[in-house]
């Protein structure tokens, strides 16, 4: 085990609850291996191997973000315990899982192209601390349209923003040309607070202006208006939401046991009988049930065959239990 981090040290404490999180990469196709390790600190020294040592716990991460709350006896090595005492760990994802939907439209933008009307597209940009503009979005191209509807989209809530509901957000409408040379149409510049109380029939309106037109022409109004139809917050689940909700997953095993693996005497079957007791099979068993079975509760899994003959006909059945027993195929995981 290698030390990913420490919590802070509480003082004369027999039950202490500890603020600070354990921020740990987490990786659904692995098992990551975690050892919880509790100590008497009585001096300023950063290494442990001259405090106490009351106990620790080992598992997986797994078993963790699978748990609301996973609590195990403290122990000084395995199988020995360290007196009664227990420690409770519990999880929580910290990335922000809310995104962000738009729908956006504008009317009567200004013409940029000689020969046809404008192609217009829109960049959206937050600002940053430091007062810069970042591009968050770049919405697609919509050919000669001077009243484009953009098609719907999304924009994760801490890209779109930071999170900050009343960050300036910068919209700016240009005319797409094939060179790169894009027209600036206009901008504006508005919060997602305001963006917000779109939606129900009830649209949010603003002049897209053009900033050297503006200053140029005495009766300039605007470049056209842009519309936002429609402006929603919504959580975007992730797997960990779905696992620490108490999602299951069953996992189930069929074997092929047909004559396509080959001769089980021979080391380049699947099915080799190994004098190591490991062929493919059961690597590739292994591999995925030693993942799956943190998130399944009874670590009971069906085991099912098919392509063999077997007992008591010894007719090829297409179908069967490994353990025989149909009515109670499961396997301890």
């Amino acid at each position: 085990f290698v030390q990913l981090d420490r919590t802070e040290k509480i003082k004369n404490c027999q039950d202490p609850e500890f603020c600070k999180k354990l921020v740990v990469d987490y990786y659904f196709e692995k098992v990551q291996k975690l050892k919880f390790s509790v100590y008497d600190i009585d001096n300023k020294s950063f290494d442990l191997n001259d405090d106490d040592y009351l106990g620790g716990v080992e598992c997986t991460l797994g078993q963790v973000v699978s748990s609301s709350v996973f609590t195990r006896p403290l122990e000084l090595k395995q199988g020995k315990p360290a007196g009664k005492g227990t420690i409770t760990i519990s999880a929580e994802e910290i990335k922000d899982t809310r995104v962000v939907y738009l729908e956006i439209e504008a009317q009567n933008l200004d013409k940029k192209d000689f020969l046809g009307k404008s192609d217009p597209f829109l960049e959206f940009y937050k600002q940053s601390d430091a007062g810069t503009w970042q591009l968050v979005y770049r919405s697609e191209v919509i050919k000669n349209n001077l009243n484009p509807c953009w098609r719907k989209f999304s924009v994760p809530l801490q890209t779109f923003c930071g999170g900050d509901f009343n960050k300036p957000i910068k919209v700016q409408c240009a005319d797409h040309d094939s060179d790169g040379s894009h027209d600036l149409i206009g901008t504006l510049e508005t919060t997602l607070a305001k963006m917000q109380t779109a939606g129900a029939g009830s649209l949010v309106e603003y002049e897209c202006i053009h900033p050297e037109k503006k200053q140029k022409k005495k009766h300039y109004k605007n470049s056209g208006i842009i519309r936002i139809k429609s402006c929603k917050i919504e959580t975007e689940y992730s797997f960990l939401d779905y696992v620490m909700g108490g999602c299951q997953i069953n996992f189930t095993v069929g074997v092929d046991f047909t004559a396509s693996n080959g001769d089980p005497k021979s080391p380049d079957s699947l099915h080799y009988i190994s004098p190591d007791g490991i062929n493919e099979y059961l690597s590739a068993i292994w591999s995925v049930g030693s993942v799956v079975q943190d998130y399944d509760t009874d670590k009971l899994f069906p085991a099912f065959g098919f392509g063999a003959q077997v007992p008591p006909s010894w007719q090829v059945s297409h179908e069967f239990a490994l353990n025989f027993n149909p009515s109670n195929p499961y396997c301890q995981g």
